[in-house]
């Protein structure tokens, strides 16, 4: 007989609870399996084990079967569905302590400052400066182009200060998703230049405080990391 290595746990588990048993599978290994058999023909038996969970043994590998009452077998189904309901509580909260973690996010740095890799709505790669002092961030028209963003509706006129100190015209959009090295904001405000003509010294944009407010931050010049952790 062939077991799937994820139902090793499960036979694991559910050999000892006796007490709470709907049937008993009694092996000529020695080993005995507690489940709720599903079907019983002549040549297999198939044992429910768990939430959406069965295996099957060949009847020559059996030696006895003891079957349970209708009453055990409701309790060993609630307690699958009260180990299902821990089990996705649990790997919950697992998740909300690792997305709330410090991560560290490595950057380049040159006469421009710090740049780092950004993905915009999992599909468009930018390189975009750090920059606290611009309020939100700030991508280039060509950028927007990659992404579709229609400004057609955009009713909001913006001015951004670029280098040198001149203004560019802008228009005010929304990215549904900034990623930064897999640390991500969802619905961030930024401004997209009108006027694409290179002048803006930042390369594909600028990444401002509509982004970084999401979170507690630091730069670490030393080992050249940004560190991102979610308010």
């Amino acid at each position: 007989m062939v077991i799937p290595k994820v139902l090793i746990s499960l036979f694991i588990f559910f050999v000892f609870p006796l007490y709470s048993s709907a049937d008993i599978i009694y092996l000529k290994n020695g080993r005995s399996v507690v489940g709720i058999v599903k079907n019983d023909n002549a040549k297999t038996v198939e044992l429910e084990v768990g939430e959406a969970c069965q295996v099957s043994f060949l009847k020559s590998e059996i030696e006895n079967i003891v079957k349970g009452s209708s009453d055990n077998s409701l309790a060993l189904r609630r307690k699958w569905q009260e180990n299902k309901i821990e089990s996705e509580e649990k790997a919950a909260k697992q998740k909300l302590e690792e997305e709330g973690a410090p991560s560290s996010v490595k950057f380049s740095s040159d006469q421009q400052g710090i740049t780092v890799k950004v993905i915009l709505n999992n599909k468009v790669e930018a390189k975009m400066v750090l920059d606290t002092g611009a309020s939100v961030m700030i991508i280039t028209k060509n950028i927007a182009d990659k992404l579709k963003i229609d400004l057609t509706g955009s009713s909001l006129d913006m001015k951004a200060q670029v280098v040198g100190g001149h203004e560019i015209k802008a228009k005010r959009a929304f990215i549904d998703r900034v990623e930064v090295q897999g640390v991500e904001a969802r619905n961030v405000e930024a401004a997209v230049l009108l006027d694409d003509t290179g002048k803006s010294g930042f390369g594909d944009g600028l990444l401002g405080m509509s982004f970084l407010k999401r979170f507690n931050f630091k730069v670490d010049q030393k080992n050249k990391k940004l560190i991102l952790e979610k308010l």
